[in-house]
């Protein structure tokens, strides 16, 4: 009996050792370890930097639409700018293009 005791006392904690020092590297290099780790860190800040532009595009569009909402001018510029309407009073030249 006292030699399963003295491997309790002296053995088994320098087996759990070396299990541990083989195991934990052996995890840490597998695939699903630190490569995966180091893979969703760059995934995580890639979200975090395209988070970053969408909120700077929706605040640009939101200032946009509060731009419409109260300034007359805007909404003429967009009329004459992107749908090509013209006022009543106006006449429109157009010319052929240049070769």
């Amino acid at each position: 009996m006292t030699r399963f005791y003295l491997f309790l006392e002296r053995g088994l904690p320098v087996l759990i050792l070396a299990v541990a020092g083989i195991g934990a590297p052996a995890m840490m290099l597998a695939p699903d370890g630190l490569p995966r780790l180091r893979g969703l860190e760059a995934e995580l800040q890639q979200v975090h930097d395209e988070n970053a532009d969408l909120t700077s595009r929706i605040q640009q569009l939101q200032r946009q639409v509060q731009k419409l909402k109260e300034d007359p001018k805007a909404v003429e510029r967009i009329a004459r700018d992107e749908l090509g309407l013209v006022r009543n009073t106006e006449v429109v030249f157009q010319f052929p293009a240049q070769p």
